[in-house]
């Protein structure tokens, strides 16, 4: 057999715990330390914190850069190792598995402490610490993470994902009131509630990951950098708060955004994308925003905000296209879109099989029953009026150019649906109706739904940017293009991002 070279880096080969607890890739660990200034490694006084660590890639890489750039100051390789490793680097491990993970990585032994280790110390843990925590109970929920008592109040035999760094008033208690020069690292992302399918499809689990960026902007580290969901971009369950906080903050400098999580996380699939981004505690100024698609970077240095406005648009090529649509000062389209449970029925009601006397058709999920009348609890002076129905979640993979919205149709006079669907309308008649589902196949549409859409949930805020229209006509992306005066440039964005509706 020919004698191979090949030699794997084993932090390429781990697999991820679940799509809440993602393992960060070597390539990508290190993408993330080139946003930091580079001299950060040529100081030995600098000190980094990662207080969600996993697998220790951070942790690693960080030496590995340290090793280099104190060579000239500290030429003892051992000496150099000693001191990076027990004055620099630090570490907070999720888990006790992931903690001798961690230290494997750094220490090259599990323990701290032992026979192997590149540097030895006085505990097994070194300065990758690790300890159970409980939640705390208030009212039915953890106070720091809001877990579910139900769900998580369970014995000491099952993991409790009561994550150290954040169930504490007290992040400085884990190393004596230390101060860090950076803080890095790649969170949990979520917390499973419990919900049903559908409602974690809505992105029902409790997100976790802004907890963690928090938290750590309590120790005023000079550099924060995280990799965290792009969801946050559009707030929603629990994160409109922080979504305020962080596009008003003149300190986020950078933001690399991967709208298909996979070219961040081969093989794993997180609605909306992922993104890192570096915050700066003593610089403020506009952020640079980076979107990658395969080989395509697009790259702008733009306030967060538009101006007027509190939505931060994702993508760098949809600003322009974005002016010329508000610029004619039309209606938006959202008042047309009912909210949650447009009739009062959850997703799990399907009404009676067969029809009867004075019954109204049921539009359920992937079935089709009947009700009575005065079963229905909301609009319904809806029912003998023509509406549009659509699924309120949809995603068909991370692939552009994307559908976004499911194939909507359209709801005949005595009928209603579960909240599986929304409403649009109502209208007098059959042929509005279908000039609006007209207008909801072009790919103009859905592009304007896309700058609010960051997951499957597609309630009535994600139509904020589309502009009504007239309906007495059907339309076309011709006629949109044509009266919105988009360049050719602007249009092929445009058909990259979105296909034809099926």
């Amino acid at each position: 057999m020919a004698n191979s070279n090949y030699n794997p880096d084993v932090l390429n080969c781990i697999a991820n715990l679940s799509n809440d607890e993602v393992f960060t890739p070597p390539e990508l660990a290190n993408k993330v330390l080139d946003l930091l200034p580079q001299d950060l490694f040529r100081d030995p006084n600098t000190t980094f914190l990662d207080p969600v660590s996993k697998s220790g890639v951070f942790l690693r890489e960080i030496v590995k850069r340290l090793d280099r750039g104190l060579e000239s100051r500290i030429p003892d390789r051992q000496e150099r190792i000693d001191h990076i490793l027990h004055t620099q680097v630090y570490g907070l491990a999720i888990t006790e598995l992931t903690s001798y993970l961690s230290r494997r990585s750094l220490y090259c032994s599990k323990h701290a402490n032992g026979k192997y280790s590149v540097s030895q110390f006085n505990n097994e843990s070194g300065n990758v610490l690790y300890a159970n925590r409980n939640h705390t109970w208030e009212n039915g929920k953890c106070k720091y993470c809001g877990a579910s008592q139900a769900a998580y109040d369970r014995g000491p035999e099952a993991e409790q994902y009561a994550y150290m760094f954040i169930h504490t008033d007290n992040p400085k208690q884990f190393f004596g009131n230390m101060k860090f020069d950076v803080i890095i690292g790649n969170p949990p992302y979520q917390l499973s509630d419990g919900g049903d399918t559908e409602e974690r499809q809505r992105g029902g689990a409790i997100p976790l990951y802004h907890k963690f960026i928090q938290q750590a902007k309590k120790l005023k580290p000079r550099y924060l950098t995280m990799i965290v969901p792009s969801r946050w971009f559009a707030g929603g369950r629990g994160l409109d708060d922080f979504r305020d906080e962080m596009l008003h903050d003149k300190h986020l400098r950078v933001i690399v955004d991967y709208p298909l999580s996979s070219e961040c996380f081969p093989g794993v699939e997180i609605k909306g994308g992922v993104c890192y981004f570096l915050w700066d505690r003593d610089n403020e100024g506009l952020c640079q925003v980076s979107t990658v698609r395969g080989d395509s970077k697009s790259v702008s240095t733009r306030a967060l905000l538009e101006k007027g406005s509190d939505t931060f648009i994702r993508y760098n090529e949809a600003i322009s296209i974005l002016r010329k649509v508000q610029k004619l000062n039309e209606k938006s389209f959202a008042p047309y879109v009912s909210s949650q449970k447009p009739f009062g029925f959850r997703t799990f009601v399907t009404g009676k099989p067969k029809s009867f006397d004075g019954a109204v058709k049921l539009y359920a999920n992937k079935s089709v029953g009947y009700v009575s009348r005065n079963e229905i609890t909301q609009n319904v002076g809806w029912v003998d009026k023509y509406k549009v129905f659509i699924t309120r979640a949809y995603g068909a993979g991370e692939d552009f150019p994307h559908q976004i919205l499911n194939t909507p149709f359209i709801g005949e006079k005595n009928s209603c649906c579960t909240e599986t669907y929304v409403v649009i309308g109502p209208f007098d008649t059959k042929k509005e109706a279908e000039n609006v589902i007209s207008y909801i196949q072009t790919r103009f549409f859905r592009f304007c739904v896309l700058l609010k859409k960051n997951t499957q949930d597609a309630p009535a805020r994600v139509y904020q940017f589309v502009p009504t229209q007239d309906f007495s006509h059907p339309w076309t992306d011709e006629m949109l293009y044509e009266k919105y005066k988009l360049t050719s440039e602007e249009i092929s964005f445009i058909e990259s991002m979105i296909r034809p509706m099926e």
